[in-house]
């Protein structure tokens, strides 16, 4: 079967053709411009490949409810050329093939559970945490969305008692992505992110709110597999700390096998960088 794939990003679209084994062919990289310029490259890639299907993972927020009249498009972003666009409806009217799409990190979430090391899991729980932090959560194979797809990187943090940064996000201030994000971090330390170094105090702070995140997560969601991607989880001491203060925040609340075993229970991407636009594959997949 050939399918395409489109990972949707804020500053770059990846497209691919691959097959249902979540094999790639061919990928190409395009920056995100306005729509018309964008769309137009995407309807070029994708001529003449034959695909009989297509998944996008893409930025949001999205309206995802199937039984809205908008569903498919791409609401109050930021990114204003894009708002209150019909991403979806264009797709299915160009390429003329079914289309499924999901954020980009529900995008990724089931890419590894699909494609990757983590077949076997019940649930999986993937966040990035890099330009923002984001969360996917699959359940027996399906992506969970409710009245909206989670925000997971906008709940409230404690402040770390050393940390006199007040946040960078503009609707909560001291939220998760607005504490730990990759842009809150350069704010905090007056650096860019490529300038500050690993055994910088921030990363501290960032690894404390991080494991708070996560603490949240595992007594709501449960998830039997925590994927942490993102560009600040690149940094070679994050998850190693992570796991430390997790355990101590936990404080034994929580008695698990997995729990006991945090080395493999909040892991790495196993499908590396390529977790979204596989993910993306595995979205066409369920395409109708």
């Amino acid at each position: 079967m050939i399918l395409g794939a489109i990972e949707a990003g804020g500053t770059k679209f990846v497209l691919a053709v691959g097959n249902e084994k979540g094999e790639i062919t061919e990928k190409i990289s395009i920056p995100t411009r306005n729509p018309e310029e964008t769309m137009k490259e995407i309807h070029d890639f994708f001529k003449g490949k034959n695909i009989e299907a297509l998944g996008i993972g893409c930025f949001g927020p999205l309206e995802l409810n199937k039984d809205k009249e908008k569903y498919g498009f791409i609401t109050s972003t930021p990114k204003l050329a894009w708002a209150d666009y019909d991403i979806l409806g264009n797709l299915r009217k160009n390429l003329g093939v079914p289309v499924e799409i999901s954020t980009d990190v529900s995008g990724a979430a089931l890419g590894e559970i699909t494609f990757g090391d983590y077949k076997d899991e019940h649930t999986l729980l993937y966040i990035t945490i890099g330009t923002g932090i984001g969360g996917g959560y699959v359940i027996d194979g399906k992506i969970h969305n409710g009245m909206l797809h989670p925000e997971m990187g906008h709940i409230l943090m404690s402040r770390h008692p050393e940390d006199t940064f007040e946040g960078s996000c503009p609707y909560h201030g001291n939220c998760f992505e607005g504490m730990a994000s990759g842009p809150a971090n350069e704010k905090r330390t007056g650096m860019k992110g490529t300038e500050i170094p690993d055994d910088h105090k921030s990363f501290d702070y960032i690894a404390s709110y991080i494991a708070e995140a996560l603490m949240s997560y595992i007594l709501v969601l449960s998830p039997t597999k925590i994927v942490l991607g993102g560009g600040v989880m690149g940094r070679t001491r994050m998850f190693p700390e992570i796991r430390r203060i997790l355990s101590e925040k936990l404080n034994g609340y929580v008695k698990t096998d997995q729990l006991g075993d945090l080395l493999h229970y909040i892991t790495e991407p196993s499908l590396g960088t390529e977790s979204g636009i596989k993910g993306a594959l595995a979205l066409a997949l369920m395409a109708e």
